[in-house]
């Protein structure tokens, strides 16, 4: 059986580094001979990282270039790799290499161990105070709330053997979720390995605040039913409070405790029932759009045609 593993580089406004990747991963992936394909899957970038793919393309019949019709963001770049991934096994790595290729060649020995999954997470975190804040704080609440449980440190990326691609690309759907999430609720016993971001990468992120609160927000409530639980604990506990609120007026209206009507509690009760179920509509809203988006069946990616290029 001749095994090699898909390469699949998310690149994004990465021009100045597609072909010096290349030339990283040719060289190190042929000194360890580990057959492989490389492909490389523009996000929808603005300059012309998709036409020095394509120059790659050219001159390696290893290398494939697509081009997503707009920015979807990294795990849907992973989502459509996973589409055309010819390979045995196969690992996304961004294209400033904030996962080393010794990781990559790590996850691949302990594929040829038998492993369907391998997950290196980052044992050492070197960013900003205010992201290892909101990090520590998304994967304490998945970890404790959702149905996947993620290492320390946390992960992105992940190797997957052919069986694992298939199932991706056959059942599940790429919208509002992550491919991490969804290999973590695959099982498989995946194996967790530590992972050293390489010296010298030090290029600002692209994942503004907004893209990192609509990832965590999708991801949460794609592997959490803890929202929709605390609304029936919430509903039965308002329920039995509402009984035991008006068993006790009736009684102090009976023995002649209230007098007067109370006003002021009234809008405290009108006001705190209110917004109970306002906050309650508001999480139901948040499934029911996923359910609405879901069953549009709007594709999660689209590849252009290469002919659209000239």
């Amino acid at each position: 059986m001749n095994d090699f593993i898909t390469l699949m580089i998310l690149s994004y406004y990465s021009e100045n580094r597609i072909t010096k990747n290349y030339n990283l991963i040719k060289e190190r992936l042929e000194k360890e001979k580990i057959s492989f394909e490389l492909i490389i899957i523009d996000d929808g970038s603005n300059d012309n990282s998709y036409e020095e793919a394509l120059n790659i393309e050219k001159i390696d019949n290893r290398v494939k270039a697509y081009q997503l019709s707009k920015n979807y963001t990294s795990h849907y770049s992973i989502f459509a790799g996973f589409s055309v991934a010819k390979g045995s096994c196969a690992v996304a790595i961004p294209d400033d290499f904030q996962v080393p290729l010794d990781t990559v060649v790590e996850m691949y020995r302990h594929w040829e161990r038998g492993y369907k999954i391998v997950v290196p997470y980052r044992d050492l975190r070197e960013d900003p105070l205010i992201n290892r804040i909101f990090s520590n704080i998304y994967y304490s609440i998945m970890n404790t709330l959702s149905e996947v449980k993620f290492p320390k440190g946390g992960a992105d990326v992940f190797l997957a053997d052919r069986e694992v691609i298939d199932i991706f690309n056959k059942n599940i759907h790429p919208k509002n979720t992550s491919t991490i999430v969804e290999a973590l609720r695959l099982g498989f016993d995946p194996l967790f390995i530590p992972m050293h971001r390489a010296k010298g990468v030090n290029i600002k992120s692209r994942w503004s605040f907004k893209k990192k609160f609509r990832l965590a927000k999708d991801t949460f409530l794609s592997s959490s039913s803890f929202p929709i639980k605390l609304i029936s604990v919430l509903g039965i506990g308002t329920f039995f409070f509402s009984i035991f609120v008006i068993v006790f007026y009736i009684y102090a209206k009976l023995i002649g405790y209230v007098k007067i009507p109370g006003w002021t509690l009234l809008v405290i009760f009108i006001s705190f029932f209110s917004g109970l179920i306002l906050l309650s509509l508001g999480i139901i809203a948040e499934y029911i759009w996923r359910i609405f988006d879901e069953v549009k069946g709007r594709p999660g990616f689209i590849i252009k045609k290469k002919d659209n290029i000239e």
